[in-house]
């Protein structure tokens, strides 16, 4: 937890406030996004050199960590 809180910040100045990895306007949801699509690790830190794989896991902790308190309840059809 301690690691992800030192990589991944949020400023209302960056990004609008989103999460972002810190020292760059990376969002969160961007990397999940690519990981998403398909991408790996390895060819995301290739895509962009100044990201490193514990970048992307702290990616992953944050929105695991947003998601626990998070009450889903199904909508009626």
């Amino acid at each position: 937890m301690k690691e992800t809180k030192s990589r991944i910040v949020v400023d209302p100045k960056v990004m609008v406030g989103k999460p972002v990895i810190k020292g760059t306007r990376l969002t969160v949801q961007h990397v999940l996004g690519l990981l998403a699509q398909g991408m790996t690790m390895e060819e995301i830190v290739q895509e962009y050199s100044n990201l490193t794989k514990e970048d992307i896991f702290a990616c992953l902790t944050f929105a695991r960590d947003a998601l626990e308190d998070t009450t889903f309840a199904p909508l009626p059809a």
